[in-house]
């Protein structure tokens, strides 16, 4: 008896979305690779590593309301790769504090969010530093081709673009009008972070604090998250608007505005070690939200966060439900 050949299935992109949908596929039996531009998986959920210190400066915690999320949350629990974080929470609005009223489960990846990416990769053929720029389609499959590699030799049957919007509408191009079509209708907002290294807890009456009609919109302190070792260290996130208008300044210009505006709330950061990233794509999504695009005259898929409402359950809902379809071709 011949045994069946598995079907084979590209996914550009290591974020949870990417992940999620290939680690699905390939308990379907697919033969899944994943093909990632940075040095590590988890996009957008990562964790900087300094001397002595580390810091959330991606997603900072996540939630769960979905039953099918809630599934994955408790085998992560379980695994003790994700932990409830209780934070003390701070409102600044209207040139005063308050503390949040919201009681909302907030949970968060051990010892740093780039935890559940590493583990949903671990079972993967991942490619890192593969900065994909070429899409062939070629006699119903696609082959792929890097910056760094050039074409590789093996051929898919299955695309999935697990990417941000603009960055799926550059790597498209040239590719049927209605796949540019879609990248093009949506806006995302890029976000500057900054990360302060202290050598001493800031008095702050608080752990984290949503900042409203400011510069920054969030900061947070990363000792006070399960797991946590280290110097103390806390993010600040500038608001999607700020980033936005100034997405193009030097990270030193930015660091100095953010950190000014930092000393007004009162976190000081004048003896902090400072370190800086700027997320280019960093939010922003369809509304209506379809949760993920499939074109399977194309056999091309596409999920992320921005085609699901914008938060890590519907990053993962959507790469999850995407791997549903191709399953069902």
């Amino acid at each position: 008896m011949q045994t069946a050949v598995k079907k084979r299935v590209a996914v550009i992109g290591a974020g949870i979305s990417g992940l999620s949908c290939a680690t699905h596929l390939q308990s379907l039996g697919f033969e899944v690779e994943v093909f990632e531009k940075s040095r590590g998986p988890s996009g957008r959920m990562s964790t900087r590593q300094g001397e002595g210190w580390s810091a959330d400066h991606g997603a900072q915690y996540f939630t769960a309301r979905d039953p099918l999320f809630k599934h994955a949350l408790d085998a992560w629990i379980a695994d003790g790769i994700v932990g409830r974080w209780n934070p003390r929470i701070g409102v600044f609005e209207g040139c005063r504090w308050r503390e949040s009223s919201s009681n909302e489960p907030r949970y968060v990846a051990n010892p740093g969010m780039n935890m559940i990416g590493k583990h949903l990769a671990s079972t993967l053929t991942l490619h890192l530093n593969q900065t994909i720029d070429q899409l062939v389609p070629i006699n119903n499959q696609w082959q792929l081709g890097s910056n760094e590699s050039g074409l590789f030799a093996s051929f898919f049957d299955f695309l999935v673009l697990a990417l941000p919007a603009p960055q799926a509408a550059v790597l498209t191009k040239g590719l049927p009008s209605e796949i540019q079509e879609i990248c093009y209708s949506v806006k995302m907002d890029g976000c500057w972070t900054v990360m302060a290294r202290f050598s001493e807890r800031p008095s702050l009456p608080f752990d984290a604090a949503f900042v409203n009609g400011k510069k920054i919109s969030w900061i947070c302190r990363n000792q006070s998250k399960p797991y946590r070792s280290g110097h103390e260290s806390w993010t600040i996130h500038a608001s999607a608007k700020w980033s936005q208008e100034n997405i193009e300044l030097t990270p030193q210009e930015a660091s100095a505005q953010l950190l000014a505006c930092a000393k007004q709330l009162g976190l000081d950061c004048s003896d902090a070690e400072i370190s800086i990233h700027r997320w280019r794509y960093a939010s922003g999504f369809t509304n209506p939200s379809p949760e993920f695009i499939f074109l399977p005259e194309f056999k091309l898929g596409l999920c992320g966060d921005w085609l699901n409402g914008g938060r890590v359950e519907g990053a993962w809902l959507s790469g999850r439900k995407l791997a549903g379809q191709i399953e069902n071709i």
